[in-house]
């Protein structure tokens, strides 16, 4: 962190961080760098740093979505599965197939990155695996909700099932989605 002035590294222009001059729109240097932002990153820096964030973000998502995947798949083997009402064996199939659709989306991108790397194009691609990352984020939300309302009706049977999945999946909403919003709402451009 910078004492002086309180900012840290990552605040500054990558330039001035490694003691190099710092290039400036409009210079002999930074001619031509149109697409330098407020971090004094090119377009490109910037798609490597965006699609390094979303990385992180999607192993997150990626190993939550995979383990409960996992474990459904296996639910069908038990000798319980072929016990349970008709109704319940749809909402597991539901729930499995909302799960295969939130591991292929959360992969996507990685695929997507190995088709079009070295074709210049990692702006586009970062965008693209950003909306795919985000479907899938949906369609974990679906999932966990579904799985968690056939959990607890198989295992409790009483009214109030739909009401407790539907408190869990507020607290998501909240979670993952207005409380993120709110800040951004209230922070970003120095609102």
């Amino acid at each position: 962190m910078n004492e002086r002035d309180g900012r840290t590294p990552e605040d500054e222009p990558k330039a001035a961080r490694h003691d190099g001059p710092a290039r400036e729109p409009g210079n002999a240097a930074g001619a031509g760098t149109g697409g330098r932002d407020g971090r004094g990153e090119t377009e490109e820096e910037r798609a490597d740093r965006r699609w390094q964030e979303l990385l992180q973000e999607i192993r997150v998502a990626q190993t939550g979505v995979q383990i409960l995947l996992g474990f459904l798949l296996t639910v069908v083997f038990t000798p319980l599965f072929h016990d349970l009402e008709q109704t319940d064996k749809t909402i597991y199939l539901v729930t499995v197939v909302l799960g295969s659709l939130a591991t292929g989306a959360l992969i996507g991108p990685v695929s997507f990155h190995r088709i079009v790397s070295g074709h210049r194009v990692k702006p586009q691609a970062v965008v693209w695996a950003s909306r795919l990352t985000f479907t899938g984020i949906l369609l974990l939300l679906a999932t966990l909700t579904s799985a968690l309302f056939l959990i607890l009706r198989v295992a409790t049977h009483d009214p109030y099932v739909p009401w407790l999945v539907s408190g869990v999946l507020a607290w998501y909403l909240v979670c993952w989605f207005a409380l993120p919003l709110w800040v951004r709402t209230h922070y970003a451009n120095g609102s």
